[in-house]
């Protein structure tokens, strides 16, 4: 591409680790994804009560941390190859944004498997933008972007595979 500012880039990569009950195995999986990440993790909270698996509104039931920079695009270069190099179309949204998920945090280099914290999987969501986007969130002059500015599914899967050497199936 030759304008630069059509060529697209990694804004933030978003990891999530579900737990599903606070505690313990939340104070594990916050310890686990402080060790993967370098980054400090911060809780999720149950929007809604839901009896039957014993969650509370508010209740504390998962941990976020969010990256950006070349942290970010380090973190998705490993995450990809544990994910073998491969992404689904379906995992691209109309923004040009993707999500995939790890089964195992043991499957990151350096993380071994402990019986008494047990194994995590997580979330990896990418949050793919052009330059000038701020322009919609900016306080002062605040605007649209414009269609044709606008990233596609097409634009973001030709960046994946070209920058990350990722096959998408």
């Amino acid at each position: 591409m030759n304008n630069p500012m059509l060529r697209p880039r990694i804004d933030k990569v978003t990891v999530h680790i579900g737990v599903g009950e606070s505690g313990e195995r939340l104070a594990s999986a916050e310890k686990i994804m402080s060790g993967i990440t370098s980054g400090t993790p911060v809780r999720t909270h149950a929007k809604k009560t839901l009896p039957g698996f014993g969650i509370k509104k508010r209740e504390p039931i998962g941990c976020k941390t969010t990256l950006r920079g070349k942290t970010a695009e380090e973190f998705l270069k490993t995450c990809l190859k544990i994910n073998e190099n491969r992404l689904a179309v379906d995992q691209f949204d109309d923004n040009g944004n993707f999500a995939f998920g790890i089964e195992e945090h043991t499957d990151f280099p350096g993380m071994k498997y402990d019986p008494n914290i047990g194994i995590f999987g997580m979330d990896v969501i990418v949050a793919v933008k052009r330059p000038g986007y701020r322009v919609k969130r900016r306080r002062v002059q605040r605007s649209k972007v414009p269609t044709r500015h606008k990233l596609t599914p097409e634009d973001s899967i030709a960046h994946i595979r070209e920058e990350f050497k990722v096959e998408v199936i």
